[in-house]
C-alpha cells in the first residue's frame, strides 16, 4: 500500500514540525488567502482562543466579513451557508462540538447531501462542516459523542477523521476545494500532536486509508484517535511475538475497504478500532464489507473495539471502565490471532497502562476550551 499520497506540493517540499492545532491553523489561512470565495463561519470562532487555537488570529488576518461568529441557530445557519455554496461561495462551518451539529440535521441530510443529486448533478454544495469530538474532562453525553457513523449513513455527505497534523491540514485543503458537502471531524486528542508538515498548500486525497505499521499475524484498522492507541498497542504485541499491520482508515465514508482487503489478504485476521458506538458504526461496516468481499482470507472470525451501547460518562470514575484503551485492542487482537493471555502476556499489557485518568488528554492539551 502506498504512503500518503498529496497533491500540489513541489517533489520536495519543505517540512516543518507542527502540532494538529497549527496544520489546521494553517490550512484555514491558506484556503481563505487562495480563494476569496471562502468564508468561516462558527460558534467562538473570532474568540480569543479560537475553537482550541485552530482559528486564532484568522479574523485579524481576513477581517469580519470573511471570519465571522455565529449566533445560537445552528439550523438557521447552516441554511445559510448551504445557499451560500448554492451561490458560488465555499464556506467552513465550525462546531466545537460534534453535538451541537444535530441541532442543523434537516439542513445536511434534507439539504446539503442531497441537492446534486435532486437537480441532475448540475448543482453543487461546497460546503465543510468541521466537528470536534471526543472526550475530556467530563463532559459527558451530550458533548463527547463521536457520531461520525450517523452522518456516514447519509448518501451525498463524505465524512473524514484525520488523526496526524500532515493529514490534517492535506485533508482540510482538499475538503474545502471538494464540490460537494464534507464532514470533517477531528479529535480533540489528535490536537497537541507534533509531526511534519509540507509547508504551502497542499492535497491529500479524501476516502484513502494510510498504512502506519506494516505487519504480518494481524490488521488493525483503526478510525481517528483509536489510530493512536492501535500503534501502543501494536509495539506491545510485538513484543509478544505478534507483527500487527496498523491502518489509519482516515475516512469514513468513503470507506476504503480495498486498503484493508489488501492487508488482510497477507495477514488474515482483522480487528477494527473505533471511537464511535459498537452497533451500527463504522468497525461494523468495515467488518461487514471485508467478510463479504474477502471471506476466504480470513483465517478467524474478525473483531471490533469501540464505545459501549451506553452514553459518554461525565463521571471519572466510570469513564475508566467505559473507553478502549491499547490495553483493550491487544487483548482483543491476542484473541482474534488465537493466543492465550496468561501471565507473560498480561505483564506486558500491563506496561500500556496509562498514568492519566481516561478523561484527561495529553498533558500539553489543557480544556475543555
Amino acid at each position: 500500500m502506498a504512503s500518503n499520497p498529496v497533491t500540489d506540493i513541489s517533489p520536495s517540499p519543505t517540512l516543518r514540525e507542527q502540532t494538529g492545532i497549527e496544520a489546521l491553523n494553517d490550512a484555514l489561512a491558506l484556503c481563505l488567502q487562495r480563494d476569496p470565495a471562502t468564508l468561516l463561519i462558527g460558534e467562538g470562532v473570532p474568540d480569543p482562543k479560537g475553537v482550541f487555537g485552530t482559528t486564532a488570529g484568522l479574523r485579524q488576518r481576513f477581517g469580519p466579513q470573511r471570519v465571522l461568529d455565529m449566533p445560537l441557530a445552528e439550523n438557521a445557519l447552516t441554511g445559510i451557508c448551504i445557499g451560500a455554496a448554492i451561490s458560488g461561495l465555499r464556506p467552513i462551518m465550525v462546531h466545537q462540538r460534534i453535538d451541537f451539529a444535530l441541532l442543523a440535521m434537516d439542513q445536511l441530510i434534507n439539504n446539503a447531501a442531497k441537492w446534486r443529486y435532486m437537480f441532475g448533478g448540475q448543482a453543487q454544495v461546497p460546503l465543510v462542516v468541521r466537528c470536534i469530538v471526543g472526550r475530556g474532562w467530563g463532559q459527558g453525553p451530550q458533548h463527547a459523542q463521536s457520531l461520525q457513523s450517523l452522518f456516514a449513513h447519509i448518501p451525498g455527505l463524505k465524512v473524514v477523521m484525520p488523526v496526524f497534523p500532515d493529514d490534517a491540514k492535506g485533508m482540510l485543503c482538499a475538503a474545502v476545494a471538494d464540490d460537494d458537502p464534507v464532514i470533517f471531524i477531528e479529535h480533540r486528542w489528535i490536537h497537541p500532536l507534533r509531526g511534519e508538515v509540507p509547508s504551502g498548500h497542499f492535497e491529500t486525497p479524501l476516502g484513502k486509508a494510510r498504512r502506519r505499521r506494516e505487519g504480518s499475524h494481524i490488521t488493525i484498522a483503526a478510525f481517528s484517535y483509536m489510530t493512536l492507541e492501535a500503534l501502543s498497542a501494536a509495539r506491545a504485541l510485538a513484543r509478544l511475538g505478534i507483527k500487527a499491520e496498523v491502518i489509519d482508515m482516515r475516512s469514513v465514508s468513503p470507506l476504503d475497504v480495498p486498503a484493508v482487503l489488501r492487508s488482510v489478504a497477507r495477514t488474515g485476521h482483522l480487528l477494527v478500532a473505533d471511537t464511535g458506538h459498537q452497533s451500527f458504526g463504522a468497525a461494523a461496516e468495515l467488518i461487514a464489507r471485508v467478510t463479504r468481499q474477502g471471506f476466504d482470507h480470513l483465517r478467524a472470525a474478525p473483531a471490533s473495539v469501540a464505545l459501549p451501547d451506553l452514553p459518554c460518562p461525565t463521571s471519572h470514575a466510570w469513564a475508566e471502565h467505559y473507553y478502549p484503551t491499547a490495553i483493550t485492542i491487544a487483548e482483543q487482537a491476542l484473541r482474534v490471532c488465537g493466543m492465550p493471555i496468561g501471565e507473560a502476556q498480561r505483564r506486558e499489557l500491563d506496561k500500556l497502562q496509562a498514568n492519566t485518568p481516561a478523561d484527561i488528554p495529553n498533558p500539553d492539551h489543557h480544556g475543555p476550551f
